[in-house]
């Protein structure tokens, strides 16, 4: 067998606005944490609690991610940022 080579080149990554889609996945999981909440008892009676909590951790993940996020772009932006040489202070 002969081993299969790729006839063109790896296209370049795409870029996205990581903050806004983070934010908005961040933001369904904490309207589905609350969605839940006054039907706690009905969760709780049925055995299901595990969902709202579910929403919660995906709510504190999400808000973690935010951060991360946010970290990793400033981190870029600054490598990216052009420099004026080195200074003699």
């Amino acid at each position: 067998m002969t081993k299969w080579k790729a006839t063109h080149e790896t296209p370049e990554p795409l870029e996205a606005n990581d903050v806004a889609t983070v934010l908005v996945g961040t933001a369904v999981w904490f309207a589905l944490f609350v969605g839940q909440l006054p039907f706690y008892g009905w969760y709780s009676d049925h055995g299901h609690t595990w969902w709202i909590w579910t929403c919660l951790a995906g709510t504190l993940l999400g808000v973690f991610g935010l951060w991360y996020v946010r970290g990793r772009n400033a981190a870029l932006a600054a490598r990216n940022a052009p420099s004026d040489g080195p200074s003699d202070g």
